[in-house]
Formats: structure tokens, C-alpha cells, sequence
């Protein structure tokens, strides 16, 4: 049976998409973070249904010096459904960095975009859209910058991450026991990814509307 014409939204983790409220024609799948776990989500998904497009959203950290926290970054294939009302937007044409591992410090950011000239990063996109590309269905990254150019994060993720790219609350736990003032730290990072998940839900909704959707 030919699946229900649909638009799919991918996020990696469920704080990304908290605020986006899904108009009736467009179905949300969170993926996991980073590459494998995305390829397996959206390989198993695309193997049941043919989305009319898919929307690859969720966070980014800046590279670009000149972005600012909750700015809504986006690319798209030419032609895509969504092309003219992105263009027309107030989010920022850019390119993407992929990456296997989380920028964590800013000297690691700048030393991205010195080398990339890269806008921002993020984990997920590029293999999800290469999935899309080869199965010619419509694709776009839309990002909402959740920590600039110029930030640390307030610890190194990628030591408290399982094998499988999921976040060790154990490990975190200990960290926090070890170094308690990281709590707040953590707590004000958790505002800005609050911030941004609402300016991306805001976005989308309004992009995603019967009349700018793909049919």
C-alpha cells in the first residue's frame, strides 16, 4: 500500500523537536545521536514508507564567528519543496560540518572553520541526506544554533558518551559529584538549548504550513 503522502522531520533527541508541533501532514522520527545511529532509523523508516520530503532538524554549534545563539541555519537540495519559502525566511543560507564527535571548546570551533570554512556543525545530516539523494527523495538541514563560535560547552560530552552515542548518566553523575559548580554550568546550557529548540519548533511550524509543504 502506497504510504500517505508526508513531509519527515528527523531529530537526533527528543529536547531538539520539544517544540515543534507537527501540522497533520508531517510525521516526526527521532534518529539517535550521531551518524550510525541515524543511518539505522532513517534506513528502517525509508524501507517501509516514501516520505514527500525530509527535513533533517535539530541543533548545531557555531563555526561561523558571525552566528548567534538561536539562529536558524539551513540547507536544501536545489529544486527542493522548500526552497522559495527558506530563501524568503529569516534563517541564514550555510554550510555544514559533519562530525563524528562533539565540538566541545571554542579553539576546537575555530580551528573547524579556519580549516573547513564550514558554518556549523552537527552529526546527523549528511548521512541522512546522502540516504535521501540516493533514494531521490527531497532533502534539507534546518539547525538552530545552540552554542556559538566563541562558547565552551561546560564539559566534554564525548567522554560521557556510550558506545553507542548515548549519554552515560553514570559518568555524568561522577563528574558532577567530582565537580559540583558544573551543575549550574550545565543548568545555564540547558537554557540555551530551551531557547533554541523553540526558536527551531517556531521555524518549522511556519515553513511547514499546507501551503509550503511538499504535496
Amino acid at each position: 500500500m502506497p504510504s500517505t503522502p508526508h513531509t519527515l522531520v528527523c531529530f537526533a533527541v527528543k529536547e531538539e523537536g520539544k517544540f515543534f508541533n507537527p501540522p497533520p501532514n508531517v510525521r516526526v522520527l527521532y534518529t539517535g545521536i550521531g551518524r550510525h545511529n541515524a543511518y539505522e532509523k532513517i534506513d528502517a523508516y525509508l524501507a517501509k514508507e516514501t516520505p514527500s520530503g525530509v527535513l533533517s532538524c535539530g541543533f548545531a554549534g557555531g563555526l561561523n564567528p558571525a552566528l548567534e545563539l538561536n539562529a536558524i541555519v539551513y540547507d536544501m537540495d536545489e529544486g527542493s519543496p522548500w526552497e522559495k519559502a527558506l530563501l524568503a525566511s529569516k534563517g541564514k543560507l550555510a554550510r555544514f560540518e559533519f562530525s563524528e564527535r562533539v565540538s566541545c571548546t571554542a579553539d576546537e570551533k575555530y580551528r573547524l572553520w579556519q580549516i573547513t570554512g564550514k558554518d556549523a556543525v552537527e552529526m546527523e545530516s549528511d548521512i541522512i541526506r546522502q540516504i535521501c539523494l540516493r533514494k531521490k527523495i527531497p532533502s534539507a538541514t534546518i539547525r538552530s544554533i545552540s552554542d556559538t563560535a566563541h562558547q565552551d560547552l561546560p564539559l566534554d560530552f564525548n567522554r560521557i558518551m556510550t558506545p553507542d552515542s548515548r549519554i552515560d548518566f553514570a559518568k555524568l553523575t561522577a563528574r558532577l559529584l567530582l565537580k559540583p559548580r558544573l551543575i549550574a554550568q550545565l543548568l545555564r546550557f540547558q537554557g540555551q538549548t530551551i531557547s533554541a529548540a523553540q526558536s527551531l519548533g517556531a521555524f518549522l511550524e511556519t515553513l511547514l504550513t499546507p501551503a509550503s509543504a511538499p504535496k
